[in-house]
């Protein structure tokens, strides 16, 4: 209906004002409904260029604007504004439309069958997933369904970082304990991983392997730099963390000395550990990717260096101090960033740069990042790397997620996960349920912080949307249960010029708002429109189950209605399938 009004709006702009060719036809959906179904701009936008008033440009307009069976009427409202009114049966068609597309509904054409990468989660495999992970995990995830309904080719990636320092960390964390349980006492780092599944992966080890990875303290000890004293902390913070994590850095060291290639293998031990625990968290939580892209592939395949050459040639890098530096500076960062240390390792920063050169290289036509807000400063530089690569940073897009913030009550959670102080995915998901988790993570736009009330998600009431939304989908399912009859036979015979009470006035033009509702949310990265919405349409659902019997003895008005609400679950079923939320029939 919206593309139908854009070209009658097309045609009279051609006819009042054919040199205006910058001028575009822009339609709205007014806050109010006396207002109309759409309002449209186009007369403010041509006021200047015509030296016209706006509303003499919508009265030509008016004039101009082509017959159509779908609008009941268009009139000028404030300084130039043109109010559209469309007729009860633009409005009433879009049930036949629902019941005849199904699933279907709603999909568009934006993507055009573009393919496109969504990358999200990407957690370092260091720790069970906590409750500020599985925000990325929903969004990411509907976003993806969004943009596959809007028509994009849509692969799904998680991209493991298993070649980095913190899995070092974990590596040196789980021996220590192993350590520990075989009767050696090195005290622990402050800095280390100290969660319970630390030990349990130790326990594992020693159930599997004994005594085989046991060394005396004072050899993991030698020529390690001291730990800092709590005296030292008080009195230097920063120094003194510092000191710590020089600390933690020389025990790694001295590990991967001591224990030569069975280093390797706690390292492997606790990354299958625990990314094959993250993969099982997600897929209960219905979040699945079609690649798990690992980050020591980078360094194996050589691309790391490639990518490092690639940019020296091209005259963006430079030594300093030692080390090989990016001139991001260049292109809009806020300073140059180190690619290779002195020591000759690259940064995270370098694998960074190539894992997108890899991903462009995969020939993908729209590279989505899912990213923690506190990777903000990330953009500039990464995008400045493509750019110097001659690549188009442009395919590139970068969505922000604000971690989750968990209340008990008044008590904020933490989320510390080398404190092993923190609420897993997996323990709000069996105490709220899926559905509750991946509803409330995405029912606000990404980048707004987002306090997620445990209470409120668990209790059974409309103030809770989640249900809300699932109680409408119930209460439909009860009335057609009450009927008896077959839904199919509603797509057809049945005369839905008798939906013209306001409240099915009100639901059919909700409905019909679906297909641009989505188009919207996957143009703008939003799948939290699509929450906005179901709230909206089961808003309305609600009102009119509580105005209108629907078994009445009328069977004209009887199947009418019925078909109308049966398009309506329908589309609530299309929509909490793209943000992963069930559609019970009972409640």
């Amino acid at each position: 209906m919206k593309q139908h009004l854009t070209d009658l709006f097309s045609q009279a702009l051609r006819a009042v004002a054919p040199d205006a060719t910058d001028a575009s036809v822009v339609l709205e959906r007014p806050k109010q409904a006396q207002h109309g179904d759409y309002a449209c701009s186009l007369a403010m936008q041509l006021a200047r260029a015509m030296k016209r008033s706006p509303r003499d440009i919508a009265s030509a307009l008016l004039e101009a604007l082509p017959p159509s069976p779908w609008v009941e009427k268009a009139e000028i409202a404030g300084a130039g504004f043109i109010n559209i009114f469309l007729s009860p049966a633009s409005k009433q068609r879009v049930v036949s439309m629902i019941l005849e597309q199904g699933d279907a509904f709603g999909r568009g054409t934006l993507g055009k069958g573009k393919k496109a990468q969504v990358e999200f989660v990407s957690a370092n495999p260091t720790g069970p997933l906590h409750v500020g992970h599985g925000r990325g995990a929903a969004f990411g995830m509907s976003l993806a369904s969004v943009l596959a309904a809007a028509g994009y080719q849509v692969k799904r990636e998680y991209y493991i970082n298993d070649a980095g320092r913190q899995m070092d960390i974990l590596a040196l964390s789980t021996w220590l304990r192993y350590l520990e349980l075989n009767g050696i006492d090195v005290p622990f780092p402050p800095n280390g991983y100290q969660g319970q599944y630390v030990r349990e992966m130790a326990q594992e080890i020693r159930r599997l392997h004994g005594d085989r990875y046991v060394h005396q303290p004072w050899t993991l000890l030698e020529g390690v730099p001291p730990r800092s004293t709590e005296e030292e902390l008080k009195q230097d913070e920063k120094w003194a963390k510092q000191q710590n994590e020089s600390h933690l850095d020389g025990l790694i060291a001295n590990a991967k000395k001591l224990l030569g290639d069975d280093y390797a293998y706690l390292h492997d031990f606790a990354l299958t550990e625990q990314l094959g625990d993250g993969r099982n968290d997600l897929m209960e939580f219905g979040v699945s990717f079609d690649t798990w892209f690992s980050e020591k592939s980078l360094f194996d395949s050589g691309l790391v260096a490639r990518v490092v050459e690639m940019l020296d040639k091209k005259g963006h890098l430079y030594r300093q101090d030692g080390a090989l530096w990016f001139r991001s500076t260049a292109f809009g960062d806020e300073k140059d960033r180190v690619v290779q240390r002195e020591n000759g390792q690259y940064t995270y920063f370098a694998s960074d740069i190539a894992y997108h050169l890899n991903k462009y290289e995969r020939g993908y036509d729209m590279v989505v990042n899912v990213w923690g807000a506190d990777h903000h400063g990330y953009i500039a530089r990464v995008k400045g790397a493509l750019k110097a690569l001659g690549l188009d940073e442009s395919k590139l897009e970068i969505t922000l997620v604000q971690f989750a913030v968990l209340y008990r009550g008044e008590e904020k959670v933490s989320m510390s996960t080398r404190s092993g102080d923190f609420v897993t995915l997996r323990e709000l998901r069996h105490e709220v349920g899926n559905d509750a988790c991946r509803f409330f993570y995405v029912r606000r736009k990404s980048d707004q912080h987002l306090d997620f009330d445990l209470e409120l998600a668990k209790s059974q009431s409309n103030d809770n949307p989640v249900y809300y939304i699932q109680y409408a989908h119930a209460r439909i399912c009860s009335v057609l249960a009450q009927w008896g009859g077959d839904v199919d036979d509603l797509v057809q015979d049945v005369d839905l010029t008798l939906l013209t009470l306001p409240h099915e006035l009100a639901l059919l033009q909700r409905l019909e708002a679906y297909g641009e509702t989505l188009e919207n949310a996957a143009r703008e990265f939003a799948p939290h429109q699509i929450a906005y919405y179901l709230s909206d349409l089961a808003g309305e659902l609600h009102s009119y189950y509580n105005a209108q019997q629907f078994l009445v003895e009328d069977e004209g008005i009887k199947f009418a209605r019925l078909a109308l609400i049966t398009a309506t679950r329908q589309v609530l079923r299309n929509g909490l399938s793209l943000l992963g939320v069930s559609s019970p029939d009972k409640m």
